[in-house]
This record gives structure tokens, sequence and C-alpha cells, in this order.
């Protein structure tokens, strides 16, 4: 990517194969996605000025969910994050609390890519409204 300011998506994500294949097919279907395994990487790169449309947050294997979804929920609009969860991560009352977009395991990827193309584009309309 020339400008990581210009990022459609950030990508949050521990599983490096995950993230690289829903990196892979974001990018396949014309989204600049910046990806990270670590949330205080993506935690930067947001309180510096990157302002993508979307945050993809994959809590599979992630380090400290909980927190990363408080702070995310305090830095980033909630219905611009979409939070793929799964047994044995965060309970789904406390996903629901944050307000966040949920998909649940097992999906497939191109759902998910579904589900983000849907939110980048609601963001987007948004945007262009006011």
């Amino acid at each position: 990517m020339s400008d990581p300011a210009r990022a459609d998506i950030v990508l949050i994500g521990a599983p490096w194969q995950s993230r690289a294949l829903l990196r892979a097919q974001l990018i396949e279907e014309g989204f600049e996605v910046l990806a990270t395994d670590a949330w205080p990487t993506a935690r930067r790169w947001l309180l510096t000025g990157i302002e993508p449309w979307l945050v993809i947050v994959d809590l599979q294997e992630l380090a400290n969910p909980k927190t990363v979804l408080s702070e995310l929920h305090t830095l980033f609009k909630p219905d611009r994050v979409l939070v793929l969860s799964g047994a044995g991560t965060v309970p789904p009352t406390e996903l629901q609390r944050f307000g966040f977009e949920v998909v649940s395991r097992p999906i497939a990827i191109e759902a998910v890519v579904a589900a983000a193309s849907r939110l980048v584009e609601q963001a987007r309309a948004k945007e262009s409204y006011n």
C-alpha cells in the first residue's frame, strides 16, 4: 500500500494464516487493507490519523480481547467495527454491549468479505450524506 492513511480497512487478527487469507480476499475485492496481529500496532495506526472505513477484529487467539474491544469502542464508531467471534472468545452478550457488528465462527471467508463490503458501503454512504 502506497499511503497507509488511505486504508479502507484495518484488520486485527492473531493467526497469520487466517489474517493473510482474509486480507488477500479483501484486496481482491478492491480494498486497501492494513493488517496486524497485535492491538498496540492497530491502536497506534488509529491514533496517528489513519481513518479506515472499517476495523475488523478476529478474536481467535487474540491477546486480551476484552481490553481490545473496550479500547476500540472508545476510539472508533461501533457501527464501523466487524468482530469475528467464536467459541472460547468473548461471550455474545458482552459483544452486543459494545454495539459492534458480529459474525460467529465457523463462517466462510466469502461471508466475512460480504459483511465487510456491506459495512464499508454503509459508512461511505453516511459520510457522503453528511
